[in-house]
Formats: C-alpha cells, sequence, structure tokens
C-alpha cells in the first residue's frame, strides 16, 4: 500500500513531513493575518486567501511526494498519502487556533467573534432588509462562534469527524487526479535473434 522511493523513504513519512510543514505555513500565515491586517479575519478575503494558499501547498506537496517516490503511484496509495496530507494541517490548525485563544491571546475570541459579525452584518443588510431574518443569522453565528472558540469534547470530535469526512472527499478527488499508474511492459522475444547456421 506504501510505495517507497529509491532512497527507501516511504510516501506516507512524506506525507507526514509535508503535513507537518504545511501545518507550520498556515500557523505562520493565520499569526501574519492576526497581527498584520486583523480586520480580514472572518471575512471572504481571508478565505480568498486560505484556498489560494491551500490549493497551491496541496498540488506542490502532492506532485513532489510523487516525484520523490519514482514518479507513479496506485488510485490507492495516492489516496491514503493525500489524505494524511491533508487533514494533519487541518488537525494542527485546529487546535493551535483554540489554543491561541485561551493561553496566548485571549482578546483573539473576542475581537474575531467582532469582525465576523459585523462583515455578516454588512452583507446581510446589503441582500435583506429583514431585521428578523438579520438577527436570526446572527445569533446562530454566534452560538457557532462560541462552539468554535470553546469547544466541548463533543463538539471537539464532531469537528475532527467533519473535517476528516471533508478532506477525505478532497483527497479521492485529489487522488483520482494525481495518481500514476506505473507503465507495463510486456517483454516480446525478438523475430529475429540474428542468422542461423544451418
Amino acid at each position: 500500500m506504501n510505495s517507497t522511493s529509491n532512497n527507501g523513504v516511504s510516501a506516507t513519512s512524506l506525507a507526514v513531513k509535508y503535513g507537518i510543514i504545511w501545518a507550520a505555513i498556515n500557523i505562520v500565515i493565520f499569526l501574519l493575518v492576526y497581527y498584520g491586517v486583523p480586520q480580514i479575519m472572518g471575512t471572504w478575503k481571508h478565505s480568498i486567501i486560505q484556498f489560494i494558499v491551500g490549493i497551491g501547498l496541496a498540488i506542490y506537496f502532492t506532485l513532489e511526494i510523487r516525484k520523490q517516490i519514482g514518479g507513479f503511484w496506485s488510485f490507492k496509495e495516492a489516496l491514503a498519502n493525500i489524505f494524511i496530507l491533508f487533514i494533519i494541517p487541518t488537525i494542527v490548525v485546529y487546535f493551535f487556533s483554540i489554543i491561541f485563544g485561551k493561553w496566548i491571546e485571549p482578546e483573539y475570541p473576542a475581537k474575531i467573534t467582532e469582525i465576523s459579525l459585523n462583515a455578516t452584518t454588512e452583507m446581510m443588510e446589503s441582500m435583506t432588509s429583514d431585521q428578523e431574518v438579520i438577527d436570526e443569522t446572527i445569533a446562530e453565528m454566534e452560538k457557532g462562534l462560541e462552539k468554535q472558540f470553546n469547544p466541548g469534547f463533543m463538539d471537539i470530535i464532531k469537528s475532527v469527524a467533519i473535517s476528516a469526512l471533508i478532506y477525505f472527499v478532497g483527497a479521492l478527488i485529489w487522488a483520482a487526479i494525481f495518481k500514476r499508474d506505473r507503465p507495463v511492459f510486456i517483454a516480446q522475444e525478438p523475430d529475429n535473434e540474428g542468422p542461423v547456421n544451418e
């Protein structure tokens, strides 16, 4: 199930390595945005940055793993290792954001909640004038943010499970795109092996 490179490095160990690097990059970006331009956190601009960086890193690391194990892996091998690559940064960043808000920057949850609610309110007001709908949306969002920043044990299990399911589906798509089966060569005897002495 696990391909290895010529120097004995397995695809799984590469997936773990690049998953950790990806997590570190995401944390650095998170810190740069939070301390540099916190007003975009929780907005569509931040989502676009995360999406572009995520797609770029996913392509780069997937191709790098495949290259380092010889350029070929089956769909099954690709799926398992791409899923590992995807899920590591997701889980690491999830727990980092909880730790960051609880012990490193206690004002982080309140700041991001305010920014997110203001952005959502502006967007809702541009879409509808029904204040009741706006209030209901904001109330639901507040509950979601509270669970995000102060999750209980079951909230954590549920969040990790949902993320795993989403990224498994993503890994299925990614594996279908980036799998490359090893070519099968059929050895054939040449028609003429040279002059025959009679």
